[in-house]
């Protein structure tokens, strides 16, 4: 089950940091108006090069669930907290949940390995 979970956070990360350096006219249609796009493909380019260490671990039977916990409370936090406060579209939400889901079931996974 770990090995799943960070295989989809990984290309999750991976789809969702290229997809504003590929074609950021529909990553601002759907998520809303910026800015700073450079600061938008910036974030882009962190989330791609944490997909591409993740995977890289997993691929070498590694297991990085620091990494993923860590980048999903930031995830999470920063869209819960600029949601909240107006500054950027509801549609964060559907990704503050997603970041949720990899947080409780890395947490869980990372549990059972230190009772093991």
């Amino acid at each position: 089950m770990t090995r799943k979970l960070l295989l989809a956070q990984g290309i999750f990360y991976l789809l969702t940091g290229i997809w504003p350096l590929l074609h950021i006219e529909s990553f601002v249609l759907v998520t809303g108006p910026k800015t700073d796009i450079w600061l938008v493909k910036m974030v882009g380019l962190l989330s791609t090069a944490v997909a591409l260490s993740i995977l890289s671990q997993l691929a070498q039977k590694q297991r990085p669930l620091l990494l993923c916990i860590s980048t999903a409370i930031s995830f999470f936090a920063i869209d819960l907290y600029y949601t909240i406060s107006g500054t950027i579209s509801k549609i964060y939400l559907a990704d503050a949940a997603v970041e949720l889901i990899f947080i409780i079931i890395a947490l869980f996974a990372s549990g059972r390995k230190l009772k093991a």
